[in-house]
């Protein structure tokens, strides 16, 4: 389209600009030519007096000299009575056309080697008629007009190369937003969901942005929704299972026992291995905007509701810290709830009956801590085990649940980390950061520190985590 723009408009104004400089070129060297028999008459005019009064040759050759034109000038008196025929200078014309300039009484010009000559006819006091010859050459017909047809070319390629670059602004006006929107369209279909096109352009081009920009947020709401549908799916599918499984695991010996323990046991993995897959096949996805995200501690206390039910049927002792005021944090409430599941079904799963732990929140200034401890058995190798949620997986553990939680928290720009709890057993720290603060100075042992006043004032640390 660029080019084609550009061709269009330089066969455009190459046609206007022959149109108007050929006539323009031939107006010029009119006049030219009639400035130079303008000037031929003018020299003719100034010997017309002299002629009228006299004819002698020796004064007339003065009137010649003193008008600067003696060489290129010539004065054909006929004869009169007793007078003889004066010819002054060098005659160039037939003298044929004198004869008829002065049978006609008319100024007449001719064409002469190297030029033209100015027959201008003057009336004697005789009566008779004399003729006045002015040589016109070639040189002085066209002078100045090589300059004025190089200005003519000048001006026209200009205009044209001008023309050309605007044709080619424009071009580039219009095909820019249809490459911007071809780009867009692209990142789209690569699963880059946060890929916009800027609204500017040609009307049409604008109108086909905003159609592309709201096709776009329509597609992220889609699967915003079915992502939030899958997230729920996956904690509602997943802990029942974990109470089904401790349920089959209080059934005792015998045949039917083992099957129903052996048919959890493989409606678990397939559970998992299902959300594994939905997860794994998600595209990329954009950050929350602004306003997104959901209470923490309230969907804490929900959580915990489900869970010390539970709790209460194997006597674990429940302790619940940190949700009595709103706290307000951009990850989505589906999201935290299945984060929170995975982290409480690990508890129930890897620890025995009995086993205590605690869920903890604490909101800082740039960050909110979520702390879920236990006091169980801990785990050998911290590093092994995110290496399994990371998808590595081994005997005995999937890693799905720290897979989850991970994401959620490296979502806000967080992370996770597993360490040992004052309960004697696992902790798990979710760090959430908050949208739109500046990242916090992370000290050692989990310890999380930001500057106040000149000095540094201590917003978390492990001791406070646990009684």
């Amino acid at each position: 389209m660029r080019w084609a723009l550009v061709k269009v408009c330089l066969a455009v104004t190459t046609m206007v600009v022959v149109a108007f400089a050929v006539p323009l070129g031939l107006v010029i060297r009119e006049m030219a030519r009639d400035r130079a028999f303008s000037n031929a008459e003018r020299e003719a005019a100034a010997v017309a007096p002299a002629l009228s009064i006299t004819t002698d040759r020796d004064q007339l050759e003065r009137v010649v000299a003193s008008a600067g034109s003696d060489a290129g000038m010539a004065v054909h008196i006929p004869a009169a009575g007793d007078t003889a025929a004066v010819d002054l200078g060098r005659q160039r014309a037939a003298a044929d056309d004198i004869a008829t300039v002065r049978r006609l009484g008319r100024a007449s010009t001719s064409e002469v080697p190297g030029g033209s000559t100015l027959l201008q006819p003057v009336a004697l006091s005789s009566g008779e008629i004399a003729v006045v010859e002015v040589y016109v050459p070639d040189s002085e017909v066209t002078n100045g007009l090589t300059t004025a047809w190089a200005v003519l070319a000048g001006v026209g390629v200009a205009l044209i190369v001008g023309s050309v670059a605007v044709a080619d602004r424009l071009g580039v006006r219009m095909v820019r937003p249809a490459q911007r929107l071809v780009e867009g369209a692209h990142e789209l279909g690569e699963g880059k969901l946060g890929a916009r096109v800027p609204e500017e352009g040609p009307t049409e081009l604008r109108l086909a942005a905003v159609a592309f920009n709201s096709m776009a947020d329509q597609v992220v709401q889609l699967l915003a929704n079915e992502r939030e549908l899958a997230a729920d799916l996956s904690h509602r599918l997943r802990t029942p299972l974990t109470v089904l499984r401790l349920n089959a695991a209080s059934l005792g010996d015998g045949p039917a026992a083992e099957q129903t323990r052996a048919a959890v046991a493989q409606l678990e993995r397939e559970v998992d291995t299902i959300i594994r897959t939905a997860r794994d096949a998600k595209p990329q996805t954009v950050a929350a905007g602004p306003g997104a995200g959901c209470d923490a501690a309230e969907v804490v206390r929900e959580r915990m509701e489900f869970w010390s039910a539970l709790a209460e049927d194997e006597d674990r002792k429940v302790r619940l810290a940190g949700v009595d005021r709103p706290v307000r944090i951009p990850v989505a409430r589906a999201d935290l709830a299945a984060a929170l599941d995975a982290l409480l079904g690990n508890v129930f799963r890897h620890t025995p009956e009995g086993t205590a732990f605690a869920v903890d929140v604490h909101n800082g200034e740039d960050a909110v801590i979520v702390l879920v401890s236990d006091a169980g058995p801990g785990i050998s190798d911290p590093e092994a085990a995110m290496a399994r949620g990371r998808g590595s997986g081994s005997a005995g553990s999937t890693g799905l649940g720290l897979d989850i939680v991970r994401q959620l928290a490296e979502s806000t720009g967080g992370d996770v980390r597993i360490g040992s709890s004052v309960l004697g057993g696992t902790e798990v720290r979710i760090w959430i950061q908050l949208a739109g603060r500046a990242p916090v100075r992370r000290g050692h042992r989990g310890t999380v520190r930001r500057r106040r006043s000149g000095r540094l004032v201590s917003t978390f640390n492990r001791s406070r985590s646990l009684p």
